[in-house]
């Protein structure tokens, strides 16, 4: 849920490049590795720009645009999983040529981690590794408190405790009023989704939490372990939900997903 609020031009200019509604990229031709990442609830792919600059020329990066926003801000947004999952799988087929990882944060590690099940289930091509970060698996998260039923009050208050805006923009009413809605939404359409509580993927997971995250608590992290039929491993960081974008902890967590995705 952390917002960014430099435009869309700067954001592209600066390494991601627009290339169909669902994909923004960073081309390196010779790359050995993509690394597709999906945002937080309401964030969209500029989220992963600083990424470009900070991960090794080997890696791609790969950033996936939901509708409604950025620049798609004014479609509407998706209100089922099942056929977003099928649209995505088509929209990212021509990136996915070669060795690739999934990275997700918040509701787009349920989103990585479905679209995963959708490729496996298919047949392939399927992730390298899945980087899973800020969002219980399956069971604990259908299982807690439901956000998207609360009054606009009670849920703009979840969403500052958990640090998605700095306190200026939490001051400014005209943008809180635009940038809560798209959160709403994400929240409003994984709750009401059944979650595959007893799916299994072939691939390694690895997943990835601040040390203070209420909304992801380390024992509800340690559960996703029983969706891998491979390797599991669970790294923790010291700070709340949005640490991956802490610049400290942001180069901590990108030379491990590099290490990861390179050596295997």
């Amino acid at each position: 849920m952390v917002v960014h609020t430099r435009s869309h031009a700067t954001e592209t200019a600066a390494g991601l490049v627009v290339e169909s509604p669902f994909i923004w990229r960073a081309r390196r031709p010779g790359h050995r590795h993509q690394l597709v990442c999906f945002p937080q609830a309401g964030g969209g792919a500029g989220a992963f720009n600083d990424w470009v600059h900070q991960l090794p020329a080997d890696i791609e990066v790969v950033a996936v645009q939901l509708p409604g926003r950025q620049n798609r801000i004014l479609e509407d947004p998706a209100t089922e999983v099942a056929p977003l999952v099928r649209t995505l799988a088509q929209a990212l087929r021509p990136v996915l040529d070669g060795p690739f990882s999934f990275f997700g944060h918040s509701c787009g590690a349920l989103l990585a981690f479905e679209l995963a099940l959708a490729l496996q289930a298919r047949g392939g091509p399927r992730p390298a590794h899945l980087f899973l970060s800020g969002q219980a698996s399956p069971v604990p998260f259908r299982d807690r408190p439901q956000l998207h039923g609360l009054s606009d009050e009670e849920f703009r208050a979840e969403v500052l405790r958990l640090g998605g805006f700095d306190e200026e923009l939490a001051e400014d009413e005209d943008a809180m009023e635009a940038l809560l809605p798209p959160v709403m939404d994400d929240f409003t359409l994984w709750e009401q989704h059944a979650m595959p509580v007893d799916a299994r993927l072939d691939v390694p997971i690895t997943a990835l939490v601040g040390a203070s995250d209420s909304r992801a608590p380390r024992g509800e992290m340690e559960t996703w372990g029983a969706h891998t039929d491979t390797a599991f491993d669970l790294r923790v960081y010291p700070s709340g939900h949005f640490y991956l974008f802490e610049p400290g902890l942001s180069s901590e967590l990108l030379e491990f997903i590099a290490g990861t995705v390179l050596e295997s």
